[in-house]
């Protein structure tokens, strides 16, 4: 797609957000031409993007998926090569990507799909949400082979992270949809300190995160996915509604003075993921660079895991307010 195409977009994205607090400019998972390059003087668009000259992009992401998406754009950025200025910023707590987002230090930030609302409230529609950046990522991992489904786990405890966001709904909603109120939710800070306990006592039963269920049972041949949570919610939810993990979004602000910036970074993102889904030795190489996962061989098993997708426009929003109606039900 050329840029002159996008910058119509752009337009658009702009009075949708402000009509409906979202932006999909992007029309479809495949990615599109991006940079000054595809451009010519004289174009519009080209105009737009050269006045924007040292206008840097604050972007913010977690560790783990939503992160391993943007690192082929990330690598690009530190080399000098990608069109446009970047400065990225990596945490693997989601409220500070929140916080910074919400105080204006940010102005794309990658967070969890229930955040992406939460902000938006918090920010008195100050954010709009551009796509959909990983699918279900979550894993239940246990050493004990009576686990085959969410319908085993009555009578039982999870060890899980990530209370008051999509872990803790995903679960309870299966645990809801199967009848199940007897199963105890145990909570832990760091997916990496609740893989630690799984490794002393493989017979514990604990949802995980990609990486980190690869990482788990990396470390521990007992170890084994029981099920995966996202066909567990497909199998209970009659096709309603998608078990999404993250999204990508936007200051309104900053989309309103700067709408060529984000077009071209959604270009950009959109190159990156079609990257982490086909190149999986490079952006292995890349994960294990930027300190998200230790080893390359874990990195390349646990990429085709992630999620890791570039859903925009229609798509996003029939999956996103799906996913957003089972969470106000709980």
């Amino acid at each position: 797609m050329k840029l002159r195409m996008i910058a119509a977009a752009a337009a658009a994205a702009v009075m949708m957000m402000m009509a409906a607090g979202c932006a999909a400019p992007v029309a479809s998972q495949a990615p599109v031409q991006s940079g000054a390059d595809a451009a010519s003087i004289g174009d519009p668009v080209f105009d737009a993007l050269a006045a924007e000259d040292g206008v840097s992009v604050r972007v913010g992401s977690l560790k783990g998926p939503t992160t391993m998406g943007l690192v082929n754009l990330m690598a690009l950025s530190e080399s000098g090569n990608a069109s446009g200025e970047y400065e990225f910023t990596m945490s693997s707590q989601p409220d500070e990507i929140v916080a910074l987002i919400a105080g204006d230090n940010l102005d794309i930030a990658l967070v969890p799909a229930n955040l992406g609302s939460a902000l938006y409230n918090r920010t008195q529609g100050g954010v709009a949400v551009m796509n959909v950046n990983t699918m279900g990522v979550l894993y239940c991992v246990t050493g004990d082979d009576s686990i085959t489904s969410a319908a085993d786990l009555s009578g039982k405890t999870v060890l899980m992270t990530g209370q008051g966001a999509t872990p803790e709904y995903a679960v309870r909603y299966l645990l809801t949809q199967n009848d199940i109120t007897d199963c105890e939710l145990e909570f832990h800070s760091e997916a990496t300190e609740v893989a630690a306990l799984l490794n002393e006592d493989p017979m514990q039963i604990a949802v995980l995160p990609q990486p980190f269920v690869t990482v788990a049972e990396a470390q521990n041949e007992r170890l084994h996915t029981a099920f995966d949570l996202t066909k567990e919610w497909d199998a209970v939810s009659d096709g309603t509604s998608r078990l999404l993990t993250g999204v990508t979004v936007v200051r309104r602000e900053f989309l309103q003075e700067h709408p060529a910036l984000v077009l071209r970074f959604l270009s950009q993102q959109a190159d990156s993921v079609k990257l982490a889904q086909e190149d999986i030795a490079g952006t292995a190489q890349l994960v294990v660079q930027y300190d998200i996962i230790a080893k390359e061989p874990v990195a390349a098993k646990a990429l085709p895991q992630c999620g890791i997708t570039f859903l925009a426009d229609d798509a996003m929003k029939t999956a996103l307010s799906g996913y957003l109606n089972v969470l106000y039900d709980q």
